[in-house]
């Protein structure tokens, strides 16, 4: 769901002034240069991009749709170009695949150098399927392992951006990850200005992902 930051932010404000005693949160001195609401607007973006990439599937919204060109290499392996705004997968399955994937590997996961094997019997397959995402020179791509042939399709490609703070002072973030997201904002701010009440924000932030 889209959020305004300001309201975003002043719900912040009061999950702090709730949890917090009577003691100013700053100094004096500091509020001229600084005010407690300008860090909190600061740590939105922060705080909706931990939370989401910390939080089970189940939390996350449908995302975004990306896969509409496929570049195709060997037996049935292939490749995708990554939006820039690309943060985390939240599904993918080309259409011979027997099931969908939603956890991806690095080029540096051992599992990934198995992929370029000349023995078909331990790379991924419609049966077993891996992807990973990895670095070349066009981008960040993904890198599908495998399919029957160069004639699938993809079946479903969905990603969750990352945040930000948009022209009409919008930002995105999944209405199940809102309230982690506030107290995770919280904790960044907190921290920022060294209140210990930092920790327990953390921590409502975490069981709020439970």
């Amino acid at each position: 769901m889209i959020v305004q930051a300001e309201d975003m932010a002043k719900a912040v404000r009061v999950a702090i002034d709730m949890n917090h005693n009577s003691t100013p949160l700053l100094a004096d001195d500091d509020l001229d240069t600084v005010s407690l609401d300008d860090i909190i607007y600061a740590k939105l973006v922060d705080a909706v991009r931990m939370v989401e990439m910390e939080a089970p599937l189940n939390l996350l919204e449908q995302g975004h749709q990306f896969g509409e060109a496929v570049t195709w290499g060997e037996d049935g392996k292939g490749w995708i170009l990554l939006p820039d705004d690309f943060m985390r997968l939240v599904v993918f399955k080309m259409s011979d695949w027997r099931h969908s994937i939603s956890e991806a590997i690095t080029q540096d996961d051992p599992i990934y150098t198995r992929q370029f094997s000349k023995w078909k019997g331990i790379c991924g397959n419609p049966e077993k399927p891996v992807v990973a995402i990895v670095n070349r020179a066009e981008g960040q791509v993904l890198e599908f392992f495998s399919c029957k042939d160069d004639t699938a399709t993809v079946d479903q490609a969905v990603y969750v951006p990352l945040p930000k703070i948009d022209i009409d002072g919008g930002i995105d973030v999944s209405e199940k990850c809102y309230r982690a997201a506030v107290y995770r904002a919280a904790a960044l701010a907190l921290a920022s200005i060294g209140d210990q009440l930092s920790t327990t924000m953390v921590e409502l932030s975490k069981s709020l992902l439970d």
